[in-house]
């Protein structure tokens, strides 16, 4: 990115952080002014039988006066938990008839945030919206367009980003703790194999053939929603969509959103030039089993280039500074960042960052704490952030960008080959064909 594009990005996030205060509801617009809020956020919930009952948990400070799922059963014991709060099958409903929703909490599969977040959006509400932000490029950028436009506060949910361990890791490396950074290694131990998720798994990568009743008062068209038409499967709802090209966007993008995410921070790293990938075990259909992911970043003002490799379903290789015995990041996965004077580790989520050996972490002397501190976590972080009239942490202009670097691994996945990305023209230049997962077709009656 060249001097002028950040600029002109820090630009227009103070302007549309502006303009955010001077369009604030009555009940917050004294938090604006620096005064104690005294009223709180109406929020709505969609999609709110997996994660978006986390959030909706972390946001009980404010009003829940709303809630929307395709599949009441899957989601019956959130209804119950806010019976004051209207509920609804079909979020168009809701945000045409229900006029007290100041904001709305979306935690839907993958291929309807882009869907709901625009509609949304459109209405004037503020968006908290889970990871990644949406399944191809081109809709990571209308989302983060129409926000700017709209000038509506929004955040995504990488709940890492408003943690401790990030900044730690942000304020280290930018008081030259490891030196000069060109290389940063990211790995995440899981993966769905065999194609499924937590709830159950298929016995192969094949689409199912049989077809199940679908579940009393389920919206499944709803469900589909842009994606190309399939019966109801429990194979793809309520937990392994996550595994299906067509509903998720597999490790690379799930957790990829959460990991990669302290590098772009610490590193600004902006968009890579490159990104080459080889993935065993994909098809058509499903996500790989394991793959390797090299990101490559041009220099950056002051900053040198970078490559980022991402291993999935194995580990990055163990740096021979790290003492026997001390694992490697964390279960989960973790991050390994090489510098010209030493080495950082943190795990998944950026936490608990170390230097490597510990003799180094422990003749370190830690700068002081120059990045502004969180309280109550991230979703917390997007309600001040609505009531002030701010940017939250992790908006729609940062996690647009977050998304298409982890969304470039998916299509480098896909064609298991080496791609040149033309940022400015939001193509693939060396590989045409690769430009058809750029912005994915929605089925006959969707638009975003």
């Amino acid at each position: 990115m060249s001097e002028s594009t950040i600029s002109r990005r820090t630009l227009l996030r103070t302007a549309a952080s502006a303009a955010a205060f001077a369009m604030m509801p009555a009940r917050v617009f004294s938090a604006a002014q620096g005064q104690a809020p005294s009223e709180k956020l109406n929020i709505a919930g969609i999609g709110i039988g997996g994660m978006g009952q986390v959030n909706l948990a972390n946001l009980t400070t404010e009003n829940i006066v709303a809630l929307c799922d395709v599949d009441p059963n899957y989601a019956a014991n959130v209804f119950s938990t806010y019976p004051g709060a209207r509920a609804w099958t079909d979020y168009r409903e809701m945000l045409e008839k229900q006029k007290d929703i100041d904001a709305v909490v979306i935690a839907t599969p993958d291929h309807t945030h882009a869907v709901i977040a625009m509609a949304a959006i459109q209405a004037g509400k503020h968006v908290y919206l889970q990871k990644p932000l949406t399944h191809d490029i081109y809709e990571a950028r209308a989302l983060a367009k129409a926000a700017r436009q709209a000038k509506v506060i929004t955040q995504m949910g990488i709940q890492g980003h408003s943690e401790e361990g990030v900044r730690l890791i942000c304020e280290w490396l930018a008081d030259g703790a490891i030196g000069e950074v060109r290389e940063v290694d990211v790995w995440c131990n899981d993966s769905y194999y065999p194609w499924g998720h937590a709830g159950w798994s298929p016995a192969s990568c094949e689409r199912p053939k049989d077809t199940p009743p679908l579940p009393s008062g389920m919206n499944w068209d709803l469900w589909i929603g842009p994606a190309p038409f399939r019966p109801y499967h429990p194979g793809y709802h309520p937990q392994a969509w996550r595994a299906w090209w067509d509903f998720g966007s597999g490790w690379m993008a799930d957790r990829g959103a959460h990991q990669i995410d302290p590098a772009f921070w610490a590193l600004k790293l902006g968009l890579p030039i490159s990104v080459e990938a080889t993935a065993l075990g994909q098809t058509d259909e499903t996500h790989a089993i394991a793959a390797i992911v090299t990101f490559r970043f041009p220099s950056r003002g002051s900053l040198p280039p970078v490559k980022l490799t991402w291993y999935e379903g194995v580990r990055a290789p163990r740096p021979e500074e790290l003492e026997q015995g001390r694992m490697m990041g964390d279960s989960d996965g973790g991050a390994l960042f090489k510098g010209t004077k030493g080495m950082l580790m943190c795990g998944v989520y950026g936490n608990s960052p170390r230097l490597i050996p510990e003799s180094r972490m422990a003749e370190y002397r830690r700068p002081e704490k120059t990045i502004p501190r969180v309280d109550g976590g991230h979703e917390q972080d997007w309600v001040r952030a609505c009531k002030e009239g701010r940017p939250a942490g992790a908006d729609f202009e940062y996690s647009a960008v977050l998304t298409e670097i982890c969304l470039l691994g998916v299509i480098a996945k896909r064609m298991n080959a080496r791609l040149e990305w033309d940022a400015g023209n939001m193509q693939v230049s060396n590989l045409p064909d690769a430009n058809k997962y750029v912005r994915l077709p929605y089925r006959e009656g969707w638009s975003l």
